[in-house]
C-alpha cells in the first residue's frame, strides 16, 4: 500500500513522491527562446512539489517527423547541452525530469498540415510499410497527404541509432531519464502495431519482431547514454475502428505483453495507454472544444493548417463524432494498468482521466484493494494549474490531513489542445477555469507549505 506521498524508483533513480506531470506539447520548438519557453512551461510543476516532470515529444532528427507545430527537436548536441538550464532548475526544487523521444513517421506534418507540406515539398514520411488501404483511401480522398519512405532494415538501425544519440545527449544536459513515445499514432506504435507494420524483414511479422525495434533502441540508448533508466508507453489499440475497417490491431492483451517483453529487453518502466490506429480523439478524451474551433483569432491558422474552410469544418465534425465516441470516463487506462502490473516487476505508470486525490489514492492502493499502479500522471490538468502539485501532495498543503476529495480544475474541454495545430502555445482558454484558479491562487492554494 502506496501513498501519493511516498517516494519510489524508477531504474535507480529515485522519484520523491509518486505524482508524475505527463508529457504534453510544450511549442518551444528550437529558437533562441525555446529553452526559456521549456522552463516557463516546466518549473512550476517541480516549485509545487511534482516528484517527476516528463517533458513532451521531442523528435531524434533534424528534419521532419514533427506531429505538431513547435516541437522541439534534440538531434542537436549544441541545443540539448543549452538544456541543462532546464534540468538544473527542476533539479533546484528536488524534482526529477525525464524526455520523452519521438519521431511522427506517418502521423507527421507531412500527412496532415497543408501550409507545410507546400513549403516543404521535398520531404516525405517515414513508413515502417507500405499504408494501410485505409488511409491510402483517405489520400485518394484528399483528406490526407501520403508520399511514404519505407525504411530499409539498415534505415532502421539507424533511426534506433538516433534515438540513441539523442538520449545520449539528454544525459549530458542533466535528464533523470527517457521516456519512449511509444503510442499515439507515432513512429514506435507504428512498429509495434500489425495494422501498420506488414515488413517480412527482422523487424515484422511475428509479434517479437514487431518489437525488436524498442529492443535495438534500449541497445543503443545504454550504449549512448549508459544506464539511464528508460522507460516508454505501451499501447494497446482498443478504442480502434471496428472490424471490418480495422481488423489488424493490438489488443489488450497484446499489450500486455508487449509490457512484459519490454521488462526482458530491460525497461525501467512502462506507461500502458488504450489508444487508437489512427491520430483521434481516444488519446484526449472529453468534450467538443467548441470555444477554440469559434476562436477568431485561429481561423486562419486553422485555413492553413488543414488546407481551407472547407476541410477545417470537416475536421472540426470529426472532433464533434469523435467527442461522442471517446466519453471522459475516469482513469480509462485503469483495467490496463492492473492487468500489466500483474505480469512485471518494474513500475507502471498510470495517466488518463485521472482527476481526484481520491481516484489517486484508490489507484495506488489506499484502503480499498490492490494497487493498479506505481505512480499516477496528469497531461491537460497541468495547463489548466501549472502548480497543481500544491494542492494535491498533502506535504504542501498547510493541512495536516489528505483532503481525498481535492479535484482539479481541468474540464476535458480540449480547449487547449486543438489550437496546437496552428503553433499556438498550451494554455487552458476556458473563463470558468481561469477564473477559479485565480480565486485559488488569492486564497493560497499553490502554496508550498
Amino acid at each position: 500500500m502506496a501513498t501519493l506521498e511516498d517516494p519510489v524508483e524508477i531504474g535507480g533513480v529515485e522519484i520523491p513522491n509518486r505524482l508524475y506531470r505527463a508529457p504534453l506539447l510544450e511549442c518551444a520548438g528550437n529558437g533562441p527562446d525555446a529553452v526559456d519557453t521549456l522552463i516557463e512551461d516546466l518549473e512550476p510543476a517541480a516549485e509545487s512539489g511534482v516528484g517527476l516532470i516528463c517533458q513532451g515529444a521531442t523528435i531524434v532528427r533534424g528534419e521532419g517527423g514533427c506531429a505538431a507545430p513547435g516541437m522541439t527537436r534534440v538531434h542537436d548536441p549544441e541545443f540539448v547541452s543549452r538544456l541543462s538550464r532546464l534540468t538544473d532548475r527542476i533539479h533546484d526544487h528536488g524534482s526529477t525530469i525525464f524526455i520523452q523521444l519521438e519521431h511522427g513517421g506517418l502521423r507527421s506534418m507531412e500527412t496532415w498540415h497543408a501550409e507545410y507540406r507546400r513549403e516543404h515539398p521535398h520531404l516525405e514520411q517515414l513508413a515502417v510499410s507500405r499504408p494501410p488501404w485505409q488511409l491510402r483511401a483517405l489520400d485518394r480522398a484528399g483528406f490526407l497527404s501520403y508520399d511514404p519512405h519505407v525504411l530499409e532494415t539498415e534505415e532502421v538501425y539507424e533511426l534506433a541509432a538516433d534515438f540513441g544519440r539523442a538520449a545520449g545527449y539528454a544525459a549530458e544536459a542533466g535528464y533523470d531519464g527517457i521516456h519512449i513515445a511509444g503510442a499515439n499514432m507515432g513512429l514506435v506504435q507504428q512498429f509495434l502495431s500489425p495494422f501498420y507494420n506488414r515488413r517480412d524483414d527482422e523487424f515484422g511479422g511475428s509479434p517479437e519482431a514487431r518489437l525488436r525495434f524498442l529492443a535495438v533502441v534500449r541497445d543503443e540508448i545504454r550504449e549512448r547514454a549508459g544506464e539511464i533508466p528508460v522507460m516508454a508507453k505501451v499501447p494497446a489499440e482498443t478504442p480502434a475502428p471496428p472490424a471490418p475497417l480495422v481488423r489488424r490491431k493490438l489488443s489488450l492483451e497484446d499489450g500486455i505483453e508487449i509490457a512484459r517483453r519490454l521488462e526482458k529487453i530491460g525497461y525501467d518502466a512502462v506507461v500502458p495507454v488504450r489508444t487508437s490506429v489512427v491520430w483521434d480523439m481516444s488519446i484526449v478524451r472529453g468534450k467538443y472544444p467548441d470555444r477554440a474551433w469559434e476562436n477568431e483569432t485561429l481561423q486562419q491558422g486553422y485555413d492553413a493548417a488543414f488546407g481551407g474552410a472547407a476541410r477545417k469544418r470537416l475536421v472540426a465534425l470529426g472532433n464533434r463524432i469523435q467527442s461522442l465516441q471517446y466519453d471522459t470516463e475516469p482513469a480509462w487506462n485503469e483495467a490496463f494498468c492492473r492487468r500489466v502490473r500483474e505480469q512485471v516487476s518494474i513500475p507502471v505508470l498510470a495517466e488518463g482521466g485521472i482527476r481526484e486525490r481520491r481516484e489517486m489514492d484508490r489507484l495506488l492502493g489506499g484502503q480499498t484493494g490492490p494497487a493498479a499502479c506505481n505512480m499516477v500522471g496528469m497531461a491537460r490538468p497541468f495547463y489548466a494549474e501549472p502548480r497543481l502539485g500544491a494542492r494535491l501532495l498533502e506535504t504542501e498543503r498547510e493541512s495536516d490531513a489528505a483532503d481525498e476529495h481535492v479535484r482539479v480544475l481541468c474540464e476535458s474541454c480540449n480547449n487547449c489542445t486543438v489550437p496546437q495545430v496552428t503553433g499556438a502555445p498550451g494554455i487552458c482558454r476556458t473563463p470558468a477555469v481561469l477564473r477559479e484558479r485565480g480565486r485559488l491562487e488569492r486564497a493560497g492554494a499553490y502554496d508550498r507549505r
